[in-house]
């Protein structure tokens, strides 16, 4: 006699103790289009130099912050009831992590530019040669 087991996949559990979700080609491919058009925005604000310089990199965080949480719920499958609701202490993890990196960043890059020494952007001016004048 043999020791085999006959398993029905259908609704089992992953040892997890919730049933397996199976995710769709609709779901990706939502999750798809919603990235490219995440994407695609942003690109079309900075090329077409449609808002104020200043607005536009806010509206660009944004865009960015959305597409991150697109990408959570669409490939990687995280909402409030999966893992028991860890997934749900994860996504509010990153958020908090994406603001403080985000806005560390925008600090950061505005104080450098705010506190740079004058004439640092124009080297010719100060150093009285041209950019082809280093022989």
């Amino acid at each position: 006699m043999s020791d085999h087991h006959t398993h029905d996949h259908h609704g089992h559990d992953h040892g997890h103790g919730e049933p397996a979700v199976h995710y769709s080609l609709k779901d990706y491919t939502t999750g798809f289009v919603l990235a490219v058009i995440l994407t695609v925005i942003p690109f079309w604000l900075v090329m077409g130099n449609v808002l104020d310089p200043s607005t536009t990199k806010f509206v660009i965080l944004g865009f960015a912050g959305i597409q991150l949480i697109v990408h959570m719920v669409y490939f990687l499958h995280m909402n409030s009831k999966s893992e028991g609701g860890w997934n749900m202490m994860a996504l509010i993890l990153t958020i908090v992590l994406l603001v403080i990196v985000l806005s560390g960043s925008i600090w950061v890059m505005h104080h450098m530019n705010a506190n740079m020494m004058p004439g640092m952007g124009d080297a010719a001016a100060v150093t009285g040669h041209g950019p082809h004048d280093m022989q």
